[in-house]
């Protein structure tokens, strides 16, 4: 499929120009590096070492390498990349040495009980971080989560990295929150006793090709709606505040905070144009053509206050030059037309 991602690829390139010349040469090892996330590094990385000529390599953790085979065939064939079978809470550690590590390995809140969550995130970085202080590797980028902010406070529209609030820690659901905050003190703990440079990126709302259309993400589940025909349900009453980023953008995002990013210092990722579900709901269908109807489970009720998960992205911004380049109405257009085709690819229809 990366035929159909060609113009992204070359997106994702001119942004990140001058930035891939410290990998020439090197081995990197990337966790959850055959989901969401990790495609899209691996796709990008794979035209970075191609188009530049940087002999460079990857080695891939997964626990399953015959099903990202039968996924994404022409990146699990790819000469720069090898596959290592392993759980991220206690693979055997590969032979070599690394330079980088991408760690995006987690599990989905919404598949596990909260204990294996949090086992999962926790056990998870740490192995990781064991690894590369086993490795040698000098940068370290954590893919942590918006979800350490907690609840997002009425009052606060866009919420930056210097906020300190936090999940609460009575709450069994926020398991893959408290989590992500743990990881990322484990991560500072290591860059300060080893001297690696971590670099932590705060993921929030994403879109595009890869995404799972059936997991907890409303704008996949309503992409999905789309292509079966209609009509887009919204399960709620429409109100939150979401922003997304597009991915070839995060690719930019997440390969500029690991090669140019402070350690220990954590960059919000995402969108900073906020839209409302029910106004998302709205420009899905309008992708999909004027007879697609939008369903809207409840009526909102006008004293309660929107929730709200929304990124400030200054930092990332003033620091690193980063910003959303591909709006939202394109970023939709891009992710349903690589759907349609894998879904034909796949025998559908």
């Amino acid at each position: 499929m990366s035929h159909l991602l060609a113009r992204d690829l070359d997106h994702v390139l001119r942004q990140t120009a001058g930035l891939w010349d410290e990998l020439r040469g090197q081995r990197i090892f990337i966790t959850g590096g055959t989901g969401f996330f990790g495609c899209w590094l691996l796709e990008t990385f794979v035209h970075a070492t191609d188009t530049l000529g940087l002999g460079a390599t990857a080695v891939v953790l997964t626990r399953d390498a015959e099903a990202f085979r039968r996924k994404a065939p022409h990146l699990a064939s790819h000469p720069a990349l090898h596959f290592h079978v392993g759980d991220v809470r206690s693979f055997k550690f590969p032979d070599g040495s690394f330079s980088h590590i991408v760690h995006a390995g987690t599990t989905s809140s919404a598949s596990e009980p909260p204990r294996v969550l949090l086992d999962t995130i926790v056990q998870g970085t740490s192995r990781t971080l064991d690894f590369a202080v086993h490795c040698g590797a000098k940068k370290f980028l954590f893919c942590s989560s918006g979800a350490v902010y907690g609840k997002q406070p009425a009052g606060i529209t866009h919420v930056s990295e210097e906020f300190l609030g936090a999940p609460d820690p009575l709450d069994s659901g926020s398991a893959y929150g408290e989590g992500k905050r743990l990881a990322e003190l484990l991560c500072c703990v290591y860059a300060r006793e080893f001297g690696i440079q971590v670099k932590i990126a705060r993921c929030f709302a994403f879109v595009g090709p890869y995404l799972s259309l059936d997991a907890h993400f409303a704008i996949g589940n309503f992409i999905r709606d789309g292509l079966a025909g209609g009509p887009i349900r919204v399960s709620g009453d429409g109100t939150p505040y979401r922003s997304y980023l597009y991915a070839a953008d995060l690719a930019v995002w997440l390969w500029s905070i690991l090669f140019s990013g402070a350690s220990c210092r954590a960059y919000n990722v995402g969108s900073n144009v906020e839209t409302t579900i029910a106004a998302l709901a709205a420009t899905v269908a309008q992708m999909f053509g004027q007879g697609m109807k939008v369903s809207i489970a409840r009526q909102g009720n006008p004293e309660q206050v929107p929730e709200r998960y929304v990124p400030c992205t200054e930092r990332a911004l003033e620091d690193l030059g980063l910003r959303p380049i591909i709006d939202l109405e394109e970023a939709i257009r891009r992710t349903i037309a690589w759907q349609r085709v894998e879904a034909t690819a796949n025998g559908g229809e």
